[in-house]
């Protein structure tokens, strides 16, 4: 049930891997990167594989096994291996649905006229190298999660300004509520000694009349 298996850094033994076999039979996407790998010989069948990593090894020629045991790739990155001519790499004509191919690194890309040369051999492709004719880069997944970062970004932005307006309003009614309170504390003092006042001189009144009453009697 495997559909991507990165195997680099491991080492092959003879040209092949141990346990890399014909039971992988949906993987898409296979990684072989840095294996000392000499050699596709011993490369199982598989159907299905789209992608194929095979970057920094010691391969240099024998790609017409490619067709035979992986007609479906799409992506084929080969740089840094020692392919020298156009001869080695017209054996990937047979593969009808290659888009992408790199050479990176091959002694092959110092040849005169090296990317008009590979895109008359191959017609079938659309990028070499990560570059279609026109010199327009290949789409990468990574750049749209950049994108997706530089929205998640403003949206930052955007939310830190109310943020900091909310806690300076925040200040402004904490000033108003002591001000409201210190009017408050002062008006309810001022109204109390009123009515102090108010009832002693009631008191005085009431004392008074009291004792006019008993000097009648």
């Amino acid at each position: 049930q495997v559909t991507e298996l990165v195997l680099d850094n491991c080492r092959s033994s003879n040209g092949e891997i141990e346990g890399l076999n014909d039971s992988f039979k949906e993987l898409q996407f296979l990684s072989m990167a840095n294996v000392e790998l000499t050699s596709l010989a011993k490369l199982p069948t598989l159907s299905k594989l789209r992608k194929l990593e095979l970057s920094d090894n010691v391969i240099s020629g024998g790609l017409e096994v490619l067709a035979e045991r992986c007609p479906n790739l799409t992506y084929l990155n080969l740089s840094g291996n020692k392919i020298k001519d156009l001869g080695t790499v017209e054996a990937l004509q047979n593969l009808k649905n290659l888009k992408s191919l790199d050479l990176f690194n091959c002694e092959i890309t110092n040849l005169e006229d090296y990317r008009d040369s590979i895109f008359e051999l191959l017609q079938q492709i659309t990028y070499l190298d990560g570059f279609d004719q026109e010199d327009n880069e290949a789409p990468d997944s990574e750049d749209d999660d950049d994108e997706g970062d530089e929205d998640n970004n403003d949206d930052e932005n955007e939310a830190g300004p109310p943020g900091e307006y909310e806690e300076e309003d925040d200040d402004d009614d904490g000033t108003s509520d002591l001000g409201e309170g210190e009017e408050e504390e002062e008006v309810g003092l001022s109204y109390l000694m009123k009515e102090e006042i108010q009832d002693e001189e009631d008191d005085d009144d009431y004392v008074e009349g009291g004792d006019e009453e008993e000097e009648g009697k």
